[in-house]
């Protein structure tokens, strides 16, 4: 009975696996951007 117990669960858990990547990647993709428009910000303002 434990067998079946355990496979459900690492089965839950590869499929709750992936959205959790998949935010991960949107969400360090809008930091490194952030990032990004913040430094050309910067540079903008203090060449003026």
């Amino acid at each position: 009975m434990n067998q079946p117990e355990t496979s459900k669960k690492s089965q839950s858990v590869s499929d709750e696996g992936s959205p959790k990547f998949g935010r991960l990647l949107i969400v360090l993709f809008l930091a490194v951007s952030l990032i990004v428009i913040i430094t050309f910000a910067t540079e903008a303002y203090y060449t003026n």
